[in-house]
């Protein structure tokens, strides 16, 4: 069956939007034929740094031929009901329609049937390519040429040169697609390498054009260029007694700028060793898009770096990394006048250049924010086993790199910067990590800081930033989270869970609040608005859920977990989940949890047939002396022991929540000679009470561990 090959071949196209744009062009093109009535058996898309390019396999020859009823008005309907008819259906005279019963609405109607011959796939195809050149979704474009000024000129990202789309068999040569866009018109000419073999190329399919292009030094496949860029990479490395510093994100980038790498080493002055590592590495990133290697003897950084070029150069690529190393040089000798500029001045003298930086308009300044930060850490800090005092110092120094140097020319070294500057100037070693790594973790791959200083200083930061954009109305809509505040309820959330921290984050709430007020940011709170703090812990217990959710706890456990009241302890509500996924997988777990259904719709319905006052009373304790069978005696035992509290009540105090789950199990035997033996609605409405009583408290015993009515399955 024919195959569709469609080539965009333009200027060079921005790394960061290749694939996206890839993409979308599968997308449009795919979704215009759906809608066509022409199916397919497969598409890929290919993007290199000059063109965009998309196969579609196994198309037919032609669109199916329509075949179709349309139904009309009923007979005798008004002329112009009529006419509106003829039109829509493409018929002439009503005469052309035929008259069917219709039994529901019981009338004659007229119903016409429409015909329609398929076209031909060029033919089709000949309208969907330019509509969707036409209006492609980049995010940026622009107009050339001495059209540019038209306002129906294409718009492309950069100068488009050239469209290649052809369409046939693989028996066959194929047929050009005829259409032409921006005054470009298709045919089958691409190009090579801008400079080992520009072509140009004459493809007809699919097949014969990714070869081609291979011949013409490109890699068409942005997939198979990472795979062949980081397998030289490494093996370079290798060679040379080196280890790769892998960087996925490099990768990516570098894999856009090139369609034929060509990995080269480079060597740097290893007197710039002595600048911090990261520094190294963030200029050489930065600056030359460039890999830092370590050496594999040391583990230490090497003075060598890796780069790759777009060319295969005739003196082995020894001028280009020349050039590169030139470059490699001046940049580190930028950022070694930056460090040792930044270490002549200590963290607290550029406390008072904090002043002037605003951190949002209404909540302060950065001082404002690291003197709340400071006091809060400072509470915080014995709920965590931190030092105060070294909390304290740490969160009041913690932003205060800001205004160095260093991290104004590369901002994504906050905070590692001020853990560098804070050893040089002899702060305690908890002091340097804890500036070092408050800002963690940035995701759910990233380190978890387990140190308490830098707990209490991590958790303060968020913390203040959670109140704050509460307090001023600030919170994610959607998918828009300009604050990031999702990411720092999480890091919340990582740094209790994985040092298993008790904390109640009400209160802490309310203090991170209370600071803003405190700071002059906002107007002092009144009672009424303390729904703050529950507004806040609900957004926390949100993204808890998908945190649990992530690591494959159940939804309906979470949620039976959740409704109890006050839960603000993220420790304890993990263990809940856990003890009571771990419960229901037993036995006699699912054996309660049938009981405790079959009590809670008796009494649900119940209470839905009397009055309020009356369903109340079921809430009232039962009494012994009403209780008559043997099987309602030995389950009342259980919910009521006389002379002793029931046995789950002990661990669940103690907040063992596997020996309460154990203790309730016990009802298990008790429940089910119950629902067996008893008649709940006896005819004595005295005794009929006093057993639903009794069903109350099975209820009430069971969710006191969680909300088993939140249990699906």
């Amino acid at each position: 069956m024919p195959d569709l090959l469609l080539e965009l071949f333009s200027e060079e196209i921005p790394a960061r939007m290749q694939a996206q744009a890839a993409e979308d062009l599968k997308r449009l093109v795919l979704d215009a034929l759906r809608e066509k009535g022409l199916k397919f058996e497969g598409a890929a898309a290919f993007s290199t740094p000059r063109r965009l390019a998309l196969h579609v396999a196994c198309l037919p020859t032609r669109q199916p031929d329509l075949r179709e009823e349309k139904k009309g008005p009923r007979v005798g309907a008004p002329e112009a009901a009529v006419q509106g008819f003829l039109k829509s259906a493409g018929l002439s005279s009503i005469e052309e329609a035929k008259i069917e019963v219709d039994p529901k609405k019981k009338g004659e109607f007229y119903v016409a049937v429409v015909e329609r011959k398929g076209r031909g796939t060029i033919e089709v195809l000949s309208e969907i390519l330019p509509a969707v050149i036409q209006r492609f979704p980049w995010p940026k474009s622009m107009r050339w040429g001495a059209a540019s000024a038209r306002p129906d000129a294409l718009r492309w990202v950069r100068p488009l040169h050239s469209i290649v789309a052809t369409f046939g068999p693989e028996t066959e040569d194929t047929e050009i697609v005829p259409f032409s866009v921006g005054g470009i018109e298709a045919g089958r000419t691409t190009y090579g390498h801008r400079f080992m073999a520009p072509g140009p190329i004459r493809v007809r399919r699919f097949d014969d054009y990714a070869p081609a292009l291979d011949k013409a030094k490109v890699v068409l496949d942005p997939a198979r260029r990472r795979d062949m860029i980081l397998h030289d990479l490494r093996d370079l490395a290798l060679a040379s007694g080196l280890e790769l510093i892998e960087d996925e994100g490099l990768l990516e980038e570098i894999a856009g700028l090139v369609e034929w790498p060509v990995v080269l080493l480079g060597e740097f002055d290893e007197a710039f060793l002595d600048i911090p590592p990261e520094v190294i590495r963030a200029t050489i990133r930065a600056n030359q898009k460039c890999f830092v290697l370590d050496d594999a003897a040391t583990g230490r950084l090497a003075n060598r770096f890796a780069l790759v070029a777009n060319i295969d150069a005739p003196d082995g690529g020894a001028a280009i990394a020349a050039g590169n190393a030139r470059v490699v040089r001046a940049r580190l000798s930028d950022a070694k006048f930056f460090w040792e500029s930044d270490l002549g001045v200590r963290l607290e003298d550029r406390l008072p250049r904090l002043e002037h930086v605003v951190f949002h308009e209404k909540l302060g300044t950065q001082r404002q924010r690291v003197e709340r930060i400071a006091r809060l850490a400072r509470e915080l800090a014995p709920l965590v086993g931190a030092d105060p005092a070294l909390a304290e110092r740490a969160a009041l120094l913690a932003k205060a790199d800001l205004p160095s140097e260093m991290v104004g020319e590369f901002p994504e070294l906050q905070g590692l910067m001020g853990r560098y500057y804070a050893l040089a100037q002899g702060e305690p070693a908890e002091v340097a990590e804890a500036i070092g790594d408050h800002y963690k973790p940035l995701g759910p791959s990233d380190r978890v800081p387990s140190a308490p200083a830098t707990i209490a200083v991590a958790l303060a930061d968020k913390l203040d930033m959670l109140a704050g954009f509460w307090a001023i109305d600030e919170k994610p809509t959607g998918s828009k989270d300009p604050y990031a505040l999702r990411r720092a309820a999480l890091g919340v959330i990582a740094l209790v869970l994985e040092n298993g921290l008790r904390l109640n984050l009400l209160p802490v709430f309310r203090s991170a609040l209370d600071g803003h007020v405190v700071g002059g940011a906002l107007r002092p709170v009144n009672e009424s608005e303390r729904e703050i703090d529950a507004a806040l812990m609900d957004f926390v217990e949100d993204r808890l859920k998908v945190y649990l959710r992530d690591k494959g706890a159940r939804f309906d456990l979470i949620d039976a977990v959740f409704a109890l009241p006050e839960q603000d302890d993220l420790t304890l509500i993990v263990a809940r989940v856990a003890a009571l996924g771990a419960f229901l997988e037993t036995e006699d777990g699912a054996n309660l949890l049938a009981g405790y259904r079959r009590a809670a719709n008796i009494l649900r319905a119940e209470e839905k047939k009397a009055g309020a006052d009356e369903a109340s009373a079921y809430e009232a304790p039962f009494e012994r002396t009403l209780l008559r069978e043997p099987e309602e005696l030995a389950l009342a035992e259980k919910l009521a022991p006389q002379g002793g509290a029931p046995s789950w009540e002990a661990p669940l105090a103690a907040e063992d929540y596997e020996g309460a789950m154990r203790a309730l199990a016990a009802l298990r035997t008790p429940v089910d000679a119950f629902f067996e033996k008893v008649t709940v609605n006896a005819p004595e409405p005295a005794l009929r009470l006093n057993r639903l009583r009794l069903l109350s408290d099975l209820r009430r015993a069971v969710n006191a561990v969680a909300d088993f009515s939140r249990i699906a399955g």
